[in-house]
């Protein structure tokens, strides 16, 4: 049990060492997204270990993404009702999040589509390369965004009635 006056969710009561365990497994994710990024094109001649590379990926961000969701669903803003705070807050990543995520299924089933039966011809459509510079601009936004919200969801205050948030529920309750 936590002492009274003390909330029993969030990173204080998870102890540090929990929290930076669900820190090093976004950023492990963040980095393997990064890695398959930067050099998927150099195993162009493995179509499958370029396949399930790009699986893993786009399951990391997949996890990515509930992992974040889980840690919203985790502060006391959550559980006191005032979702729209936090989807306010979080609208960007939660919006290119699913941008990134579209964008690379996408990507990866066109690449895949047009190598997987003739590896050794390099085809690069007009098309794919819009789809690939989207992709990876999106990345790059969504790497930022990601890092930044992750950092910030494990600020104490999120996990702890205050002054601040007293007055918002005021604000909402009239």
């Amino acid at each position: 049990m936590c002492p009274p006056g003390r909330p029993a969710f969030g990173p204080e009561s998870l102890q540090t060492g929990n929290y930076s365990l669900v820190l090093l497994i976004q950023l492990s994710l963040l980095s393997f997204d990064l890695f398959v990024n930067s050099f998927s094109e150099l195993l162009r001649a493995e179509p499958a270990v370029q396949l399930v590379l790009f699986i893993i990926q786009d399951i990391a961000i997949l996890f990515n993404l509930i992992i974040i969701l889980l840690m919203l669903f985790n502060t006391f803003v959550f559980q006191v009702g005032l979702v729209a705070i936090l989807l306010e807050r979080f609208r960007a990543l939660l919006m290119l999040s699913a941008l990134y995520l579209t964008f690379s299924i996408i990507l990866h089933s066109w690449l895949m589509n047009l190598r997987w039966l003739n590896t050794n011809r390099f085809i690069w459509t007009d098309g794919l390369q819009v789809l690939f510079v989207f992709q990876r601009t999106a990345s790059v936004l969504y790497y930022y965004f990601y890092k930044r919200t992750s950092e910030y969801l494990g600020d104490p205050r999120l996990y702890e009635d205050s002054p601040w948030l007293r007055e918002v529920f005021a604000q909402v309750r009239q």
